[in-house]
Protein backbone atom coordinates (compact mmCIF):
# COMPACT_ATOMS: atom_id res chain seq x y z
CA UNK A 1 0.00 0.00 0.00
CA UNK A 2 1.37 3.46 -0.86
CA UNK A 3 2.12 6.02 1.77
CA UNK A 4 0.96 9.29 0.82
CA UNK A 5 1.56 12.95 1.20
CA UNK A 6 -0.98 16.36 0.73
CA UNK A 7 0.55 19.55 -0.12
CA UNK A 8 -1.68 22.44 -0.16
CA UNK A 9 -1.09 26.61 -1.12
CA UNK A 10 -2.06 27.64 2.07
CA UNK A 11 1.49 26.53 3.58
CA UNK A 12 4.31 28.26 4.08
CA UNK A 13 7.74 26.63 4.93
CA UNK A 14 11.91 27.51 5.05
CA UNK A 15 13.77 26.90 2.80
CA UNK A 16 17.50 28.07 2.24
CA UNK A 17 18.17 26.72 -1.69
CA UNK A 18 22.41 26.75 -1.70
CA UNK A 19 22.57 23.63 -4.21
CA UNK A 20 24.13 25.42 -6.87
CA UNK A 21 26.55 27.32 -5.14
CA UNK A 22 29.46 24.79 -5.58
CA UNK A 23 30.56 21.92 -6.26
CA UNK A 24 33.96 19.39 -6.36
CA UNK A 25 35.89 18.28 -8.57
CA UNK A 26 38.71 15.72 -8.50
CA UNK A 27 42.51 17.42 -8.75
CA UNK A 28 42.47 20.58 -10.60
CA UNK A 29 45.22 18.97 -13.04
CA UNK A 30 42.90 16.64 -14.71
CA UNK A 31 41.48 20.21 -16.04
CA UNK A 32 44.26 19.87 -18.96
CA UNK A 33 41.48 16.77 -20.34
CA UNK A 34 39.37 17.54 -23.10
CA UNK A 35 36.69 14.83 -21.64
CA UNK A 36 36.99 16.43 -17.81
CA UNK A 37 36.48 19.75 -19.77
CA UNK A 38 33.30 18.23 -21.64
CA UNK A 39 31.91 16.84 -18.72
CA UNK A 40 32.05 20.16 -16.82
CA UNK A 41 30.55 22.02 -19.54
CA UNK A 42 27.36 19.74 -19.70
CA UNK A 43 26.84 19.67 -16.03
CA UNK A 44 27.20 23.44 -16.00
CA UNK A 45 24.38 23.76 -18.81
CA UNK A 46 21.99 21.90 -16.50
CA UNK A 47 23.26 22.64 -13.11
CA UNK A 48 24.57 26.35 -13.26
CA UNK A 49 27.05 25.75 -10.34
CA UNK A 50 28.91 29.56 -9.34
CA UNK A 51 32.22 27.74 -7.73
CA UNK A 52 33.99 24.50 -8.34
CA UNK A 53 36.27 23.00 -5.59
CA UNK A 54 39.13 20.61 -5.82
CA UNK A 55 42.59 19.47 -4.45
CA UNK A 56 46.50 19.49 -5.91
CA UNK A 57 46.82 23.15 -6.63
CA UNK A 58 50.12 22.96 -6.09
CA UNK A 59 50.53 19.31 -6.69
CA UNK A 60 53.42 18.67 -9.01
CA UNK A 61 51.29 17.93 -11.98
CA UNK A 62 50.35 21.88 -11.93
CA UNK A 63 54.42 22.63 -12.28
CA UNK A 64 53.81 26.03 -10.15
CA UNK A 65 56.40 25.59 -7.59
CA UNK A 66 59.82 25.29 -9.83
CA UNK A 67 63.56 25.20 -7.97
CA UNK A 68 66.79 24.42 -9.87
CA UNK A 69 70.91 24.27 -8.41
CA UNK A 70 73.40 26.15 -10.41
CA UNK A 71 76.49 24.41 -11.02
CA UNK A 72 78.01 26.84 -8.52
CA UNK A 73 75.86 25.59 -5.90
CA UNK A 74 73.71 28.73 -5.51
CA UNK A 75 69.72 27.41 -5.25
CA UNK A 76 67.08 29.36 -7.73
CA UNK A 77 63.24 29.04 -6.96
CA UNK A 78 60.81 30.35 -9.73
CA UNK A 79 57.00 29.50 -10.35
CA UNK A 80 55.16 28.34 -13.43
CA UNK A 81 51.92 29.60 -14.20
CA UNK A 82 51.34 27.91 -17.80
CA UNK A 83 48.84 24.99 -16.64
CA UNK A 84 47.36 27.44 -13.70
CA UNK A 85 46.35 29.79 -16.68
CA UNK A 86 44.68 27.30 -19.12
CA UNK A 87 42.61 25.52 -16.53
CA UNK A 88 41.54 28.59 -14.81
CA UNK A 89 40.63 30.14 -18.73
CA UNK A 90 39.04 26.80 -19.25
CA UNK A 91 36.92 27.75 -15.83
CA UNK A 92 35.87 30.86 -16.75
CA UNK A 93 35.18 30.05 -20.30
CA UNK A 94 32.50 27.50 -18.93
CA UNK A 95 31.15 29.92 -16.68
CA UNK A 96 32.25 28.53 -12.68
CA UNK A 97 34.69 30.49 -10.59
CA UNK A 98 37.27 28.36 -8.34
CA UNK A 99 36.75 27.94 -4.76
CA UNK A 100 40.15 27.58 -3.81
CA UNK A 101 42.00 25.07 -1.94
CA UNK A 102 45.65 25.85 -1.19
CA UNK A 103 46.88 22.17 -0.91
CA UNK A 104 48.88 20.09 -1.43
CA UNK A 105 52.79 20.09 -1.11
CA UNK A 106 55.09 20.63 -4.19
CA UNK A 107 57.45 17.34 -4.08
CA UNK A 108 60.29 20.00 -3.75
CA UNK A 109 59.19 21.35 -0.65
CA UNK A 110 57.87 18.23 0.51
CA UNK A 111 59.49 17.41 4.65
CA UNK A 112 58.96 13.79 4.54
CA UNK A 113 57.93 11.11 1.52
CA UNK A 114 54.44 10.39 2.64
CA UNK A 115 52.21 10.76 -0.54
CA UNK A 116 48.82 9.34 -0.87
CA UNK A 117 46.03 8.53 -3.82
CA UNK A 118 47.16 6.91 -7.37
CA UNK A 119 48.62 10.17 -7.79
CA UNK A 120 50.92 10.70 -4.78
CA UNK A 121 49.83 13.66 -3.10
CA UNK A 122 52.72 14.93 -0.71
CA UNK A 123 50.27 15.77 2.54
CA UNK A 124 52.90 16.67 4.48
CA UNK A 125 53.98 20.15 6.10
CA UNK A 126 56.94 22.18 4.15
CA UNK A 127 60.40 21.94 4.89
CA UNK A 128 60.34 25.61 4.42
CA UNK A 129 57.89 28.41 5.68
CA UNK A 130 59.43 30.82 3.65
CA UNK A 131 59.12 28.80 0.75
CA UNK A 132 55.54 27.87 1.02
CA UNK A 133 54.58 31.24 2.02
CA UNK A 134 56.02 33.05 -1.01
CA UNK A 135 54.78 30.35 -3.50
CA UNK A 136 51.16 31.11 -1.93
CA UNK A 137 51.96 34.83 -2.37
CA UNK A 138 53.27 34.35 -5.61
CA UNK A 139 50.43 32.72 -6.96
CA UNK A 140 47.78 34.75 -5.59
CA UNK A 141 49.43 37.78 -6.89
CA UNK A 142 49.65 36.11 -10.28
CA UNK A 143 46.17 35.44 -10.47
CA UNK A 144 45.25 38.98 -9.11
CA UNK A 145 47.36 40.58 -11.85
CA UNK A 146 45.91 38.14 -14.72
CA UNK A 147 42.26 38.18 -13.76
CA UNK A 148 42.06 41.17 -11.24
CA UNK A 149 41.67 41.96 -7.64
CA UNK A 150 37.88 42.55 -7.53
CA UNK A 151 37.27 38.92 -9.34
CA UNK A 152 39.57 37.46 -7.88
CA UNK A 153 39.00 38.57 -4.08
CA UNK A 154 35.34 37.06 -5.06
CA UNK A 155 37.35 33.49 -5.13
CA UNK A 156 36.79 31.64 -1.28
CA UNK A 157 40.07 30.39 -0.32
CA UNK A 158 40.25 26.95 1.82
CA UNK A 159 43.33 26.12 3.82
CA UNK A 160 44.58 22.48 3.27
CA UNK A 161 42.00 19.53 3.14
CA UNK A 162 40.85 16.87 5.91
CA UNK A 163 44.32 17.24 8.26
CA UNK A 164 42.58 15.70 10.73
CA UNK A 165 42.70 12.28 8.90
CA UNK A 166 46.47 11.39 9.04
CA UNK A 167 46.85 10.05 5.53
CA UNK A 168 46.05 14.16 4.17
CA UNK A 169 48.24 15.60 6.46
CA UNK A 170 51.19 13.90 8.22
CA UNK A 171 50.51 12.15 11.68
CA UNK A 172 46.72 14.93 11.39
CA UNK A 173 49.30 16.93 13.58
CA UNK A 174 46.82 19.43 15.04
CA UNK A 175 49.64 21.88 15.99
CA UNK A 176 51.49 21.61 12.76
CA UNK A 177 48.11 22.55 10.97
CA UNK A 178 47.25 25.27 13.03
CA UNK A 179 50.81 26.48 12.03
CA UNK A 180 50.19 26.14 8.49
CA UNK A 181 47.07 28.21 8.85
CA UNK A 182 48.38 30.84 10.82
CA UNK A 183 51.07 31.55 8.15
CA UNK A 184 48.68 30.78 4.96
CA UNK A 185 46.12 32.65 5.56
CA UNK A 186 48.43 35.99 6.93
CA UNK A 187 49.86 35.31 3.22
CA UNK A 188 46.70 35.15 1.42
CA UNK A 189 45.37 38.44 3.28
CA UNK A 190 48.58 40.18 2.31
CA UNK A 191 48.20 39.56 -1.11
CA UNK A 192 44.38 39.96 -1.51
CA UNK A 193 43.06 41.26 1.66
CA UNK A 194 39.41 41.13 0.60
CA UNK A 195 39.84 37.20 0.01
CA UNK A 196 37.82 35.36 2.40
CA UNK A 197 39.66 32.54 3.87
CA UNK A 198 39.19 29.65 6.17
CA UNK A 199 39.37 26.00 7.21
CA UNK A 200 39.91 23.88 8.76
CA UNK A 201 38.25 21.27 6.53
CA UNK A 202 38.34 18.49 8.42
CA UNK A 203 36.02 15.47 8.21
CA UNK A 204 33.89 13.07 10.17
CA UNK A 205 34.06 11.10 13.36
CA UNK A 206 33.45 12.84 16.98
CA UNK A 207 36.96 14.54 17.07
CA UNK A 208 35.79 16.92 14.54
CA UNK A 209 33.98 19.34 16.30
CA UNK A 210 36.89 19.19 18.75
CA UNK A 211 39.26 20.78 15.88
CA UNK A 212 36.45 23.36 14.83
CA UNK A 213 36.74 24.42 18.15
CA UNK A 214 40.69 24.31 18.54
CA UNK A 215 40.80 25.99 14.92
CA UNK A 216 38.86 28.93 16.23
CA UNK A 217 39.91 29.31 19.51
CA UNK A 218 43.53 29.18 18.02
CA UNK A 219 42.46 32.04 15.35
CA UNK A 220 41.32 34.06 18.47
CA UNK A 221 44.25 33.80 20.58
CA UNK A 222 46.84 34.67 17.25
CA UNK A 223 44.13 37.23 16.12
CA UNK A 224 44.33 35.93 12.55
CA UNK A 225 42.08 36.13 9.79
CA UNK A 226 39.17 33.76 9.62
CA UNK A 227 36.17 34.53 7.38
CA UNK A 228 34.42 30.78 7.04
CA UNK A 229 34.25 27.77 8.48
CA UNK A 230 34.62 24.29 6.44
CA UNK A 231 34.34 20.90 6.70
CA UNK A 232 32.76 17.32 5.07
CA UNK A 233 29.76 15.68 5.41
CA UNK A 234 29.62 11.81 4.33
CA UNK A 235 26.58 9.54 5.20
CA UNK A 236 28.61 5.97 4.95
CA UNK A 237 28.69 3.71 8.26
CA UNK A 238 30.92 0.86 7.60
CA UNK A 239 31.91 -0.47 5.06
CA UNK A 240 31.97 -3.61 3.06
CA UNK A 241 34.64 -4.18 1.17
CA UNK A 242 34.16 -6.51 -1.50
CA UNK A 243 37.06 -7.12 -4.48
CA UNK A 244 38.00 -3.55 -5.01
CA UNK A 245 34.90 -2.26 -4.28
CA UNK A 246 33.24 -1.24 -0.96
CA UNK A 247 29.29 -1.50 0.02
CA UNK A 248 27.54 0.61 2.86
CA UNK A 249 24.40 0.84 4.75
CA UNK A 250 23.86 4.78 4.95
CA UNK A 251 23.10 7.27 7.81
CA UNK A 252 19.39 8.89 7.96
CA UNK A 253 19.31 12.88 6.39
CA UNK A 254 18.64 13.51 9.67
CA UNK A 255 21.45 12.02 11.53
CA UNK A 256 23.76 13.85 9.25
CA UNK A 257 22.10 16.91 9.32
CA UNK A 258 22.46 16.70 13.15
CA UNK A 259 25.76 16.36 12.94
CA UNK A 260 25.94 19.63 11.02
CA UNK A 261 23.95 21.30 13.42
CA UNK A 262 26.72 20.00 16.05
CA UNK A 263 29.47 22.37 13.97
CA UNK A 264 27.41 25.27 13.38
CA UNK A 265 26.27 24.85 17.53
CA UNK A 266 30.66 24.87 17.84
CA UNK A 267 31.17 27.95 15.85
CA UNK A 268 28.08 30.01 17.33
CA UNK A 269 29.01 29.61 20.32
CA UNK A 270 31.93 31.83 20.39
CA UNK A 271 30.38 35.50 20.33
CA UNK A 272 33.45 36.37 18.06
CA UNK A 273 32.46 34.24 15.39
CA UNK A 274 27.90 33.50 15.54
CA UNK A 275 26.58 33.63 12.21
CA UNK A 276 29.60 33.12 10.54
CA UNK A 277 29.20 31.14 6.95
CA UNK A 278 29.87 27.26 7.46
CA UNK A 279 31.44 25.71 4.15
CA UNK A 280 30.07 21.82 3.65
CA UNK A 281 33.40 21.82 1.15
CA UNK A 282 32.74 18.15 0.46
CA UNK A 283 29.23 15.82 0.80
CA UNK A 284 28.13 12.62 -0.65
CA UNK A 285 26.46 9.54 0.36
CA UNK A 286 29.99 7.20 0.39
CA UNK A 287 33.67 9.27 1.01
CA UNK A 288 35.33 5.81 -1.75
CA UNK A 289 35.46 6.63 -5.15
CA UNK A 290 34.57 2.90 -5.75
CA UNK A 291 31.11 2.78 -4.13
CA UNK A 292 28.54 1.73 -6.48
CA UNK A 293 25.68 3.46 -4.96
CA UNK A 294 27.00 6.77 -6.37
CA UNK A 295 25.45 5.55 -9.89
CA UNK A 296 21.99 4.74 -8.56
CA UNK A 297 18.76 6.38 -8.31
CA UNK A 298 18.79 6.10 -4.83
CA UNK A 299 21.73 7.97 -4.39
CA UNK A 300 19.58 10.67 -6.78
CA UNK A 301 17.38 10.22 -3.58
CA UNK A 302 19.78 10.36 -0.20
CA UNK A 303 21.19 13.70 -1.93
CA UNK A 304 17.72 15.16 -2.66
CA UNK A 305 17.43 14.94 1.20
CA UNK A 306 20.37 16.44 1.50
CA UNK A 307 19.38 19.56 -0.49
CA UNK A 308 16.33 20.19 0.67
CA UNK A 309 17.79 20.59 4.39
CA UNK A 310 21.78 21.53 4.30
CA UNK A 311 20.60 24.84 3.91
CA UNK A 312 19.21 25.30 7.28
CA UNK A 313 22.95 25.01 8.87
CA UNK A 314 25.36 26.09 5.77
CA UNK A 315 26.25 28.41 3.73
CA UNK A 316 26.72 26.05 1.42
CA UNK A 317 27.49 22.85 0.57
CA UNK A 318 30.13 20.89 -2.56
CA UNK A 319 28.92 17.81 -3.93
CA UNK A 320 32.41 15.56 -4.28
CA UNK A 321 32.48 15.64 -7.26
CA UNK A 322 30.69 16.78 -10.64
CA UNK A 323 32.44 14.39 -12.99
CA UNK A 324 34.43 11.15 -12.90
CA UNK A 325 37.37 12.14 -14.64
CA UNK A 326 39.10 10.95 -11.33
CA UNK A 327 42.10 9.01 -10.52
CA UNK A 328 42.23 8.77 -6.84
CA UNK A 329 42.35 4.92 -6.37
CA UNK A 330 43.69 4.52 -10.43
CA UNK A 331 42.15 5.38 -13.38
CA UNK A 332 39.08 3.99 -13.74
CA UNK A 333 38.51 0.83 -16.48
CA UNK A 334 34.85 1.13 -16.69
CA UNK A 335 32.30 3.39 -17.86
CA UNK A 336 30.32 2.91 -13.95
CA UNK A 337 32.63 2.04 -11.34
CA UNK A 338 31.03 3.79 -8.35
CA UNK A 339 32.84 6.88 -9.07
CA UNK A 340 32.00 10.16 -6.92
CA UNK A 341 30.69 12.29 -10.17
CA UNK A 342 26.96 12.95 -11.36
CA UNK A 343 28.66 12.10 -14.91
CA UNK A 344 30.06 9.09 -15.96
CA UNK A 345 33.14 8.91 -17.99
CA UNK A 346 32.30 9.64 -21.93
CA UNK A 347 29.42 11.82 -20.86
CA UNK A 348 26.74 9.54 -19.61
CA UNK A 349 24.94 11.91 -17.17
CA UNK A 350 24.27 9.63 -13.52
CA UNK A 351 20.41 9.94 -11.64
CA UNK A 352 22.13 12.56 -9.20
CA UNK A 353 22.97 15.04 -11.98
CA UNK A 354 19.29 15.24 -12.73
CA UNK A 355 18.79 15.98 -8.58
CA UNK A 356 20.67 18.82 -8.86
CA UNK A 357 19.70 19.94 -11.98
CA UNK A 358 15.96 19.75 -10.73
CA UNK A 359 16.83 21.89 -7.63
CA UNK A 360 19.38 24.48 -8.64
CA UNK A 361 16.35 25.58 -11.29
CA UNK A 362 13.80 26.11 -8.53
CA UNK A 363 12.43 29.62 -8.37
CA UNK A 364 9.74 30.98 -6.16
CA UNK A 365 8.38 31.02 -2.35
CA UNK A 366 8.33 28.05 -0.69
CA UNK A 367 5.25 26.84 0.44
CA UNK A 368 5.86 23.24 1.63
CA UNK A 369 8.87 21.32 2.39
CA UNK A 370 9.21 17.66 4.11
CA UNK A 371 11.28 14.76 4.53
CA UNK A 372 10.17 13.89 0.49
CA UNK A 373 9.00 17.13 -0.96
CA UNK A 374 10.19 20.37 -1.71
CA UNK A 375 7.46 22.95 -3.74
CA UNK A 376 7.55 26.83 -4.70
CA UNK A 377 4.91 28.58 -5.64
CA UNK A 378 6.86 31.14 -8.45
CA UNK A 379 6.14 34.91 -9.59
CA UNK A 380 3.61 34.32 -11.86
CA UNK A 381 1.10 32.23 -9.69
CA UNK A 382 2.78 28.58 -10.62
CA UNK A 383 4.04 25.87 -8.96
CA UNK A 384 7.06 23.66 -9.31
CA UNK A 385 8.88 21.30 -7.18
CA UNK A 386 11.00 18.07 -5.97
CA UNK A 387 9.90 15.45 -4.90
CA UNK A 388 11.08 11.65 -4.32
CA UNK A 389 10.83 8.19 -2.86
CA UNK A 390 13.91 6.62 -0.85
CA UNK A 391 13.65 2.78 -0.64
CA UNK A 392 16.77 1.24 0.37
CA UNK A 393 15.30 -1.85 1.11
CA UNK A 394 11.24 -1.47 0.73
CA UNK A 395 9.78 -1.38 -2.22
CA UNK A 396 6.70 0.95 -1.85
CA UNK A 397 5.32 3.55 -3.94
CA UNK A 398 4.71 6.87 -2.48
CA UNK A 399 1.56 8.51 -3.32
CA UNK A 400 1.78 12.72 -3.32
CA UNK A 401 -1.54 14.45 -4.08
CA UNK A 402 -0.91 18.05 -4.85
CA UNK A 403 -4.00 20.18 -3.24
CA UNK A 404 -2.94 23.27 -5.69
CA UNK A 405 -6.14 24.01 -7.64
CA UNK A 406 -5.25 26.41 -11.17
CA UNK A 407 -8.20 27.78 -12.60
CA UNK A 408 -9.01 26.79 -15.83
CA UNK A 409 -7.45 24.56 -18.30
CA UNK A 410 -3.82 23.47 -16.30
CA UNK A 411 -1.00 20.79 -17.06
CA UNK A 412 0.99 19.08 -14.91
CA UNK A 413 4.64 18.75 -16.32
CA UNK A 414 6.93 15.90 -14.80
CA UNK A 415 9.93 14.72 -15.23
CA UNK A 416 11.07 11.66 -13.68
CA UNK A 417 14.43 9.22 -12.58
CA UNK A 418 13.70 6.23 -10.77
CA UNK A 419 15.04 2.12 -11.80
CA UNK A 420 13.29 2.13 -14.90
CA UNK A 421 13.97 5.84 -16.02
CA UNK A 422 17.33 8.00 -16.73
CA UNK A 423 19.10 4.97 -15.11
CA UNK A 424 21.62 4.13 -17.99
CA UNK A 425 23.51 2.04 -15.06
CA UNK A 426 20.07 -0.75 -15.28
CA UNK A 427 21.04 -0.81 -19.22
CA UNK A 428 24.70 -1.11 -19.00
CA UNK A 429 24.12 -4.01 -16.54
CA UNK A 430 21.72 -5.37 -18.81
CA UNK A 431 24.15 -5.11 -21.66
CA UNK A 432 26.54 -7.13 -19.69
CA UNK A 433 28.77 -4.50 -18.29
CA UNK A 434 31.21 -4.06 -21.31
CA UNK A 435 34.43 -2.02 -20.12
CA UNK A 436 34.79 -0.34 -23.79
CA UNK A 437 31.52 0.76 -25.36
CA UNK A 438 31.10 0.50 -28.89
CA UNK A 439 29.38 4.11 -30.35
CA UNK A 440 26.42 2.44 -30.53
CA UNK A 441 26.15 1.40 -27.03
CA UNK A 442 27.50 4.65 -25.94
CA UNK A 443 24.79 6.41 -27.78
CA UNK A 444 22.08 4.16 -26.08
CA UNK A 445 23.26 4.45 -22.93
CA UNK A 446 23.04 8.29 -23.18
CA UNK A 447 19.74 8.53 -24.83
CA UNK A 448 18.73 6.55 -21.65
CA UNK A 449 19.83 8.73 -19.21
CA UNK A 450 17.35 11.36 -19.88
CA UNK A 451 14.31 11.85 -17.37
CA UNK A 452 11.10 10.44 -18.33
CA UNK A 453 9.34 13.67 -19.42
CA UNK A 454 5.03 13.36 -19.19
CA UNK A 455 2.28 15.88 -18.96
CA UNK A 456 -1.54 15.94 -18.07
CA UNK A 457 -4.07 18.36 -18.49
CA UNK A 458 -7.58 19.18 -16.56
CA UNK A 459 -9.81 21.67 -16.41
CA UNK A 460 -10.95 23.45 -12.61
CA UNK A 461 -8.55 20.51 -11.71
CA UNK A 462 -8.89 20.86 -7.64
CA UNK A 463 -5.92 18.30 -6.87
CA UNK A 464 -3.39 16.35 -8.41
CA UNK A 465 -1.88 13.23 -7.90
CA UNK A 466 1.91 11.93 -8.28
CA UNK A 467 2.97 8.77 -7.66
CA UNK A 468 6.44 7.59 -7.52
CA UNK A 469 8.10 4.12 -7.99
CA UNK A 470 10.82 3.10 -5.29
CA UNK A 471 14.03 5.62 -5.44
CA UNK A 472 12.33 7.61 -8.08
CA UNK A 473 12.85 11.54 -8.13
CA UNK A 474 10.22 13.66 -9.69
CA UNK A 475 10.84 17.65 -10.89
CA UNK A 476 7.13 19.17 -11.70
CA UNK A 477 5.52 22.00 -12.79
CA UNK A 478 1.75 22.81 -12.23
CA UNK A 479 0.78 25.85 -14.30
CA UNK A 480 -2.05 27.41 -16.27
CA UNK A 481 -2.76 25.91 -19.97
CA UNK A 482 -4.90 27.70 -21.95
CA UNK A 483 -5.66 25.85 -25.32
CA UNK A 484 -4.62 28.61 -28.32
CA UNK A 485 -4.54 26.31 -31.50
CA UNK A 486 -4.33 28.09 -34.76
CA UNK A 487 -7.54 28.05 -36.92
CA UNK A 488 -8.48 24.83 -38.09
CA UNK A 489 -6.08 22.94 -36.34
CA UNK A 490 -7.17 19.99 -34.87
CA UNK A 491 -4.78 17.72 -32.77
CA UNK A 492 -7.15 14.63 -32.64
CA UNK A 493 -8.04 14.16 -35.43
CA UNK A 494 -5.50 11.69 -36.32
CA UNK A 495 -5.92 10.35 -32.99
CA UNK A 496 -9.63 9.40 -33.22
CA UNK A 497 -11.03 6.04 -32.98
CA UNK A 498 -13.09 5.05 -36.07
CA UNK A 499 -16.86 5.43 -35.64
Amino acid sequence: MASSITITPDESASFVNNAAFCVGTGRIGLGLQAEYQEQLRQVQKLCHFRYMRGHGLFHDDMSIYQDFTTPDGVRHKYYCFTYLDRIMDAYREIGIKPFLELGFMPGALASSEQTLFYWKAHTVPPKSEEDWVDLVKATLAHLRDRYGEDEVSTWPCEIWNEPNLPGFWEHADKEKYLRLYEITSQAVKAVLPRMQVGGPAVCGGPVTNDWVRDFLTFCLEKQLPVDFVTRHAYMAKTPDHRGRYIYHEMCEVEETLEEMRGTREVIDSFPEFRGMPMHITEFNTSYNPRCPIHDTPENACHIAGLLACLGDVAASYSYWTFGDVFEETGVPVTPFHGGFGMMADQCIPKPTLWAFSFFNNLSGSCVHRDAHSVVMRRADGSFEGVVWNLQRKGREALGVTLALPVAGRAVLQTRTVDEEHGNPLALWHAMGEPASLTEEQLSFLRESARPWAQARTGEDQASWTLTLAPNAITHFTLSPAPLTPDEGYDYRWYCAEEE
